[in-house]
């Protein structure tokens, strides 16, 4: 995921806004307690989700793929008091560890936000939503990317952002694609997707594993 050299990378987080102390918890929580603990977004991009946010000043947020909950955390950091954030994920063992967090966010003297949880196939509840949506952060299984993209457009304000995580895919979609391999493929149609819709403003950043930032126009 770290394509720039260490010593550079380690310069860059240095000279970035630490994390919050719930982020670190979760953290340490996730990574003993949790398998593939490198899911978690990960102190850095956590902050650029953060400033993004903060920018932004969401009132609806939509987000693919809780995990934890960090990812969800740092959006929420930039959403103004009465503010709703929705997260889906499929996984129901990690939604206590999640939610605990909410709990503890949504509870705290400076954030009087809402963080609704839903659990089961993204594409089968989206639809389900009622009204539309500020921001979207898309970061869950990668074969699904597009039909993700499809079904939150419907769901979008115009001048909403769309963050799509691990667009670079750890450096694969500039490698030759492994026949068994059905994420790349995916990511890359996504890719030429996102950048050709005439629908969006779209830039690519090679931060972490690659995020991309689309408005909608």
């Amino acid at each position: 995921m770290f394509f720039l050299p260490t010593d550079l990378d380690d310069y860059i987080v240095a000279h970035t806004q630490d994390e919050p102390q719930i982020l670190k918890d979760l953290t340490r929580e996730t990574h003993q307690k949790v398998l593939q603990a490198i899911m978690l977004s990960g102190a850095y991009q956590g902050r650029v989700l953060s400033m993004i946010s903060h920018l932004k000043a969401p009132m609806r947020v939509l987000e693919l793929g809780t995990f934890t909950g960090y990812s969800a955390l740092c959006i929420a950091e930039g959403m103004p008091a009465g503010s709703e954030l929705i997260t889906i994920d499929i996984n129901e063992e990690l939604e206590d560890l999640a939610g605990g967090y909410f709990t503890r966010f949504c509870e705290s003297a400076n954030h009087s936000i809402t963080i609704t949880q839903k659990v089961g196939p993204a594409l089968d509840i989206i639809p389900s939503l009622e009204g539309k949506f500020d921001m979207v952060f898309i970061d869950a299984d990668k074969p699904n990317y597009i039909n993700y993209f499809h079904a939150i457009m419907e769901k979008v304000n115009p001048g909403a952002l769309i963050l799509s995580d691990n667009v670079l895919w750890h450096g694969k979609v500039v490698e030759t694609v492994n026949p068994k391999d059905n994420s790349t493929p995916i990511l890359l149609e996504f890719n030429q997707l996102l950048k050709e819709d005439p629908r969006l403003q779209t830039v690519l950043f090679s931060i972490r594993d690659g995020l991309t930032l689309s408005r909608v126009l």
